[in-house]
C-alpha cells in the first residue's frame, strides 16, 4: 500500500525540491498544500500519513498547523522542513509534537537517514511498502511539478534569510520573526519609489554593500530606524547611554551579519562565490526621499529586488534588507536556479 505524503509549502519551487529529495524507489501518493489551511484540510481527507511542513507561510503558518494537529489529534506524522535555523524554532516545533526538524536546502542523504531512523522508509504502521510502478514513482511525480522562477528566488532568499536571522538571534539573545521574502522586477529609475513603498521606517540609517561574482552583481541595502539602534544596543547591554559612535559601530555590525550571512547563504545554494565590498554608510537618520542611489547598470534597465524584513519577537524593532541585482545578472541567476530542480 502506498504511503500518503503531503508536502506543505507556499513555494512551488520548494515543493518540487522536497519531492525531488524523496527516495526514488519509494511507493508514495504525493499531495501538495500551499498553506496551513490547505494542509489541515488534506490531513482530514486522509492524504497525509507523513506531512513535510514549512514554517513561514501565509494564511496559516507551520506553527499553527502543528497546534491544530495536536489539539485535534490529527492522524499524521509531521516533519518540519524550514530555512529558519534558529535554535528556538526547532525547540518550538518539537514541543508542538513534530517528529523531527530538517533544514533547507534539503540534503537527500540526511533525509533518507532520518526516514530510516524512524522506520518510515520501509514500513509505516506495520504496512509493507512494495516497489512502485513507473506511474507512481517519486521520479515520475517530480517531473509533473511546475514552479514559477520567482518562487525560486524567493526560496533561495528564504534560506539565506534564515541563516542571517540565526546569527542575529544568537547575538541579541532573542527570537527573530521571519517574513516571506518579496521578489520584484522594476525599472532601476523606479527604485526610489519602491523603497518608499516597501521600507516601513521614518528616519532611517542606511548601509550599502556591493557584491559581484560569476556574472552577477548588485547591491544590498540595510535600513534601520535610528530609534531602533538604541533598543538594539540595550538588548545586548552595549551601553547604558549609547552615543553616536557606538550607534555607528552597532549599525555596521548588524549590517555585516544580515548582509554577509544572507548573501553567503544565497551564494552557497547557487554554487557561487561573491566578492563583497566594504559596508558604506549612505545616511544617518535621513528621510528616505533624501537617499542618494546610484544603481549599477544602465539607466532605466530592469533590475530584480528581494525585500526581507526582520522583526524581533515581543519588541517593536524592525530592519529591512533590500537586495538589488542588475538586469544582466537575471539570466545567469535564472539558469542556476533551474539547475537546482533538474
Amino acid at each position: 500500500m502506498s504511503v500518503k505524503i503531503l508536502i506543505c509549502d507556499d513555494s512551488g519551487f520548494a515543493r518540487k525540491q522536497m519531492a525531488r529529495s524523496l527516495p526514488e524507489n519509494w511507493d508514495v501518493e504525493i499531495s501538495f498544500a500551499a498553506d496551513g489551511v490547505e494542509a489541515v484540510a488534506a490531513i482530514l481527507e486522509g492524504k497525509a500519513d507523513i506531512l513535510f511542513l514549512d514554517l513561514n507561510m501565509p494564511v496559516m503558518d507551520g506553527y499553527q498547523v502543528l497546534e491544530a494537529v495536536r489539539s485535534q489529534d490529527l492522524p499524521t506524522l509531521v516533519i518540519v522542513v524550514s530555512g529558519d535555523v534558529q535554535p528556538e524554532a526547532r525547540q518550538r516545533v518539537m514541543s508542538l509534537g513534530a517528529l523531527d526538524f530538517i533544514t533547507k536546502p534539503i540534503d537527500s542523504e540526511k533525509l533518507n537517514t532520518l526516514l530510516e531512523q524512524y522506520g518510515i522508509l520501509h514500513e509505516l504502521e506495520g504496512r509493507a511498502i512494495p516497489f512502485p510502478d513507473a506511474a507512481t514513482s517519486v521520479a515520475h511525480i517530480q517531473q509533473q511539478i511546475s514552479f514559477d522562477i520567482q518562487e525560486g528566488y524567493q526560496e533561495i532568499a528564504n534560506v539565506g534569510m534564515g541563516q542571517a536571522a540565526d546569527l542575529l538571534a544568537r547575538l541579541l539573545g532573542v527570537f527573530i520573526e521571519l517574513p516571506i521574502p518579496q521578489v520584484r522586477k522594476v525599472s532601476s529609475d523606479q527604485l526610489r519609489h519602491l523603497i518608499a513603498a516597501v521600507v516601513p521606517v521614518g528616519n532611517a540609517s542606511v548601509v550599502s554593500q556591493g557584491f559581484i561574482g560569476a556574472g552577477i552583481s548588485g547591491e544590498a541595502l540595510l535600513f534601520v530606524e535610528e530609534a531602533d539602534l538604541d533598543d538594539l544596543a540595550h538588548l545586548i547591554e552595549l551601553l547604558d547611554d549609547i552615543n553616536a559612535g557606538s550607534r555607528l559601530d552597532l549599525l555596521i555590525e548588524i549590517s555585516n551579519i544580515l548582509i554577509g550571512a544572507c548573501m553567503a547563504g544565497f551564494a552557497k545554494q547557487l554554487d557561487l562565490k561573491f566578492s563583497m565590498g566594504h559596508p558604506a554608510l549612505l545616511g544617518r537618520a535621513i528621510e528616505l526621499s533624501e537617499l542618494q542611489l546610484k544603481p549599477k547598470g544602465s539607466e532605466g534597465e530592469q533590475v530584480m529586488t528581494i525585500e526581507i524584513r526582520y522583526g524581533i519577537q515581543h519588541q517593536y524593532i524592525h530592519c529591512s534588507l533590500l537586495l538589488i541585482f542588475t538586469g544582466d545578472s537575471i539570466p545567469v541567476l535564472d539558469e542556476r536556479i533551474n539547475l537546482l530542480v533538474e
